[in-house]
């Protein structure tokens, strides 16, 4: 059997190549924007936990929306808006230096699924690693962190309600 070839007219050949572009666009543009939003997330939790190791509380405190609730194990009720989710921060924060005890939080396994609502879930592990001075480090906390996050004004992320477990108290 043989194949005939012919060559396309150059109406045909822009027709093709339009095709193609529409078909490699409508099939890619939906893992770019998952890919993009991923790495947009992963940036932002980045920052807010180097500003929270680093003790500039209420900086951190800005990554969350004003009403924000941050629900921990240790706590019989969540903590309810910004200003005592830094409050409380800050007395933990001071607890720690009066420790001499450096936390670093290293987050995890992302997993990242924007909503209908605008809004986008976040799960993911972190680890709380603890340092005194003059000793070794050790993981101090596993944990598992449920977000929602939205956008402010300005179209930066937010964390509207954050739940975390741990896992020595699952």
């Amino acid at each position: 059997m043989t194949r005939s070839s012919r060559v396309l007219t150059t109406d045909e050949a822009e027709k093709s190549v339009t095709i193609l572009a529409d078909l490699t666009t409508a099939v890619r543009l939906p893992a770019v924007e998952s890919a993009v939003l991923h790495a947009e997330v992963q940036q932002f939790y980045t920052r807010q936990m180097q500003l929270l190791d680093l003790h500039r509380i209420e900086e951190w405190g800005e990554s969350f929306t004003e009403d924000a609730t941050f629900a921990l194990p240790i706590l019989p009720e969540p903590v309810r808006g910004r200003a005592d989710l830094v409050s409380s921060t800050r007395a933990n924060n001071a607890r720690l230096v009066e420790a001499r005890e450096q936390h670093r939080h290293v987050v995890t396994m992302l997993d990242v699924r924007p909503q209908q609502d605008a809004t986008v879930q976040v799960r993911s592990y972190v680890a709380v690693y603890a340092t005194t001075l003059g000793e070794a480090s050790r993981l101090h906390r596993m944990c598992v962190c449920e977000d929602i996050l939205v956008r402010d004004a300005d179209g930066r992320l937010q964390v509207r309600t954050r739940l975390v477990t741990r896992d020595d108290l699952a």
